[in-house]
């Protein structure tokens, strides 16, 4: 087994791409039914593909990335195994945080960046709060 996979046996790159992919259906309304069917393979593939727990090979990659309106690079911008393993593993523990991706959605959805940086300065707050409200006897 590679040493860069997590302990699922899933490689963190696979997470990565299809973590994006998600998004991206996510984004434009689509179901997985309905990208499935432009790929041409079962909605249960595409869960396994946005899983992570199967990889999808390149020329598969490039027509999802068609069928997801966006370019081939939107999906995989950044992603480097040797600089960002650690990275993405932290990023696939917080995304899998039940409610993590929806409030993700709803943060990125806020109109401007000051409202952004309030709300997640009143976050933080929050968690503040209860770090001290646990230690208090």
């Amino acid at each position: 087994m590679d040493k860069a996979q997590t302990g699922e046996g899933h490689h963190p790159l696979d997470v990565a791409i299809g973590q994006r992919m998600r998004e991206r259906r996510r984004a434009l309304g689509m179901s997985q039914q309905d990208l499935a069917e432009k790929l041409g393979v079962s909605f249960q593939q595409v869960q396994k593909y946005e899983r992570g727990a199967n990889r999808i090979s390149f020329s598969r990659l490039v027509e999802a990335a068609g069928a997801l309106k966006c370019k081939l690079g939107e999906l995989a911008e950044g992603l480097d195994s040797d600089r960002t393993s650690g990275k993405l593993e932290q990023v696939n523990g917080l995304m899998s945080v039940p409610g993590a991706l929806h409030m993700l959605e709803a943060y990125a959805a806020l109109p401007s960046d000051a409202l952004r940086r309030a709300v997640l300065n009143h976050v933080r707050d929050l968690t503040g709060v209860l770090a001290q409200d646990r230690t208090r006897p």
